[in-house]
């Protein structure tokens, strides 16, 4: 499915009607992270069912709603739940909301996500500020950039060296250091799923520089890139991953949920800090 610049509009502009608000920010929240949504001031909530464009969100976890409202004095505008392609979407289908949260006005984009650890050091409960990506979805052709570019949307050819933005890094990491939260850093790899990673293929990630593996972030970073809105992405890490045979052990979706609520308050710190930054 392709859309155009009047796609977009025709959503923003219903958005617009249900309220004043104009936005700054827009946040993505990941698996079992929607609350984070509940905490905004000023709320109106809008299910992605009665906007125009928007795909509807099949998975527990990832509620389907669009949430307008305030969160430490900043006008947000926040996916409560996002689309994955593995439930059968394009690329451009799970990056419309982007698209859209762009029209709106949003400078910046801050993604969270829940991510299984790579990185021998972490932990189950630990937050890693994603500073570089591998996007094995997108160098395999499934790209959201992919078809005829409409230059007023962004440029043909799109840089992705300075892809995470550092000012919204080194603010991340102001925030975690005033409030003693340990904050790591690393390598997102983008992966199609919906099956979790075989030992061998954690293995052969782990080899290439990852620290976090998840199903998504990374489609919705390159459209926001696109349009020039600045990024900043966050992974929870709710399992360790699996990388020997004949193991007892096995990742499930039911872990990621429940690891997830271990995540929420500190991922909600770093976003109220961040925010206050901005103001």
């Amino acid at each position: 499915m392709t859309f155009t610049r009047a796609d977009y509009e025709k959503a923003a502009q219903f958005i617009r009607r249900r309220t004043n608000t104009s936005v700054q920010v827009g946040l993505v929240l990941g698996s079992g992270l929607n609350v984070l949504a509940d905490v905004l001031e000023d709320r109106v909530e809008i299910p992605y069912q009665e906007i125009p464009g928007f795909p509807q969100s099949t998975v527990e976890g990832h509620a389907g709603n669009l949430v307008l409202g305030r969160l430490e004095g900043i006008p947000v505008i926040t996916q409560k739940g996002r689309v994955h392609l593995y439930e059968g979407y394009s690329a451009q289908q799970i990056t419309f909301p982007i698209r859209v949260m762009q029209m709106l006005g949003i400078r910046t984009l801050i993604l969270t996500n829940a991510a299984g650890g790579l990185n021998r050091d972490f932990a189950v409960g630990d937050v890693m500020l994603i500073n570089d990506h591998i996007n094995f979805v997108g160098m395999a052709g499934n790209n959201p950039l992919m078809g005829r570019n409409d230059p007023m949307l962004g440029e043909r050819f799109v840089g992705m060296a300075q892809t995470y933005d550092r000012r919204l890094r080194e603010l991340a990491l102001s925030v975690a250091a005033e409030n003693d939260l340990q904050l790591r850093q690393g390598v997102y790899v983008c992966v199609s799923g919906p099956q979790f990673e075989s030992p061998a293929e954690i293995r052969a990630l782990r080899l290439l520089g990852g620290d976090a593996v998840g199903m998504s972030t990374v489609h919705e970073v390159l459209v926001a890139r696109h349009g020039k809105t600045d990024v900043l992405a966050f992974s929870g890490i709710t399992n360790r991953a699996i990388d020997a045979i004949d193991t007892p052990l096995e990742t499930s979706h039911g872990e990621v949920l429940e690891s997830s609520r271990i995540l929420v308050p500190k991922l909600e710190t770093l976003l109220r800090g961040v925010l206050r930054s901005l103001r």
